[in-house]
């Protein structure tokens, strides 16, 4: 045999072999996965069956949703910075128990409870009690948070609010102490006491249609913007004043009208209520005329029938107005609610009183105020002679007011037209000087 042969025959020989050890661990192989798997579904010594794990890498027969019914495999729920509610108490039928905070407060001779929950808010829907040490028990009987406590004698008192189910409150009382007079300071906590319009019936609210008296208007007034190009060297100014009921405003085309400075209503008092309401286009018409390029002032609506309220007022004016620059003062606009508002009634020197109390507390907080009436009603409700308004609205509807006391801005029509702004608007001249 060649060398050539003796080579093929020991190359097949070779794997021969290697088949015959291929065929003895395949079978061995068997065997034992075999014995294996009797034992997995048979179950190891403790009972318990062992886990198969498959080609893919999983287990064979797991519950991946078994977590789910481990009750130590979750965090309870509790309080963060996002003020979510609060889980780790609940009441005898388990539900949530809610905690809550107790806010008392002064102005004059009163006391200024709001009860918050854990976001801030008012919990409106229940009817909170709360007792004054060495006083008495007052009762949140409109359910809306907020208890107002008058005639109380100045001193230090502690307020403690009356267990409720569902309620977790504080253990501690609430430490006020009432003052005896009035400050003419903005009132810390006034955001508290401010409404929303949604919260109200507006329609009984906010008078749409108040109208000076017919004395002061008549046919010679002008209803668009005054010609006023010779006079403006003597910064001669022409505004609007607006608020909710002039709806959505196009502030950009206003401007191109001629339209140098706006007064808008951030607000006003429930006529009837007595509530303090935000005007709800007031940010709105604030933010659009200043980024049109409008000088702004503001106003808000009084029904205050005292110096406390009066006071009220200024603060939530303040508060709206915050950190956003104005260039025009805060004006307390006077004029009635159609007779049937709470301050309509007012005798005069109240109503005097009401309004250097609000002039001062603006004043106070480094803005400038001032009034808003008619002729008829600066001559008629207010005493001139004790009003210490630093700025004077007139609204008197002809072409030459008669009013003959002093003036900084005159309303001139409440029936004028302006591109940009759909119905009538108010119209007015400023004489303040303001560039």
């Amino acid at each position: 045999m060649d060398s050539k042969g003796k080579k093929i025959g020991i190359l097949f020989v070779l794997c021969a072999l290697l088949a015959v050890m291929a065929v003895v661990l395949f079978a061995g192989y068997n065997r034992l996965m075999g014995k294996e798997t009797d034992k997995a579904v048979a179950g190891n010594a403790d009972g318990m069956p062992k886990q198969i794990i498959e080609a893919d890498g999983k287990v064979h027969g797991a519950d991946l949703s078994g977590f789910m019914k481990d009750s130590a495999f979750f965090d309870a729920q509790t309080t963060d910075g996002a003020g979510q509610n609060t889980y780790d108490e609940v009441d005898e039928n388990g539900d949530p128990v809610r905690s809550l905070t107790v806010l008392a407060s002064s102005v004059e001779r009163d006391i200024r409870v709001k009860i918050v929950d854990d976001k801030g808010d008012a919990v409106s829907g229940q009817e909170f009690a709360v007792e004054v040490a060495d006083t008495g028990v007052y009762v949140d009987e409109d359910k809306d948070g907020v208890i107002l406590i008058s005639d109380i004698k100045p001193g230090e008192y502690k307020l403690s609010l009356d267990e409720l189910l569902g309620f977790k409150v504080p253990a501690a009382p609430v430490n006020v102490r009432v003052k005896s007079i009035v400050s003419y300071t903005v009132i810390d906590d006034i955001d508290f006491f401010v409404h929303a319009e949604s919260e109200v019936d507006f329609l009984k609210e906010d008078t749409k249609d108040k109208k000076i008296d017919s004395g002061d208007e008549d046919d010679t007034q002008y209803k668009a913007l005054l010609d006023m190009e010779e006079e403006r060297d003597s910064a001669v100014q022409l505004g609007i004043d607006v608020s909710k009921w002039n709806g959505e405003i196009d502030w950009e085309v206003v401007k191109a009208e001629g339209v140098d400075f706006a007064i808008i209503r951030c607000g006003y008092r429930g006529s009837s209520s007595g509530w303090l309401i935000e005007d709800p286009y007031f940010y709105k018409n604030l933010t659009g005329a200043k980024k049109a390029g409008i000088k702004v002032g503001v106003y808000f609506f009084t029904q205050a029938t005292d110096l406390v309220e009066a006071v009220e007022e200024a603060s939530m004016v303040v508060s709206l107005i915050g950190d956003t620059a104005i260039d025009y003062p805060v004006f307390i606009d006077t004029e009635g609610a159609g007779g049937n508002g709470r301050a309509d009634g007012l005798d005069a020197g109240t109503r005097t009183a009401v309004v250097n109390a609000f002039c001062q507390t603006i004043q106070n907080a480094g803005l400038d105020a001032g009034v808003y009436a008619s002729r008829n009603w600066y001559l008629n409700n207010l005493l001139l002679e004790e009003m210490d308004a630093p700025n004077i609205w007139l609204a008197e509807y002809r072409q030459t007011p008669e009013y003959e006391g002093r003036y900084d801005m005159w309303q001139y029509t409440s029936s004028g037209a302006v591109a940009g702004i759909e119905g009538r608007v108010d119209l007015n001249v400023s004489y303040l000087g303001i560039n």
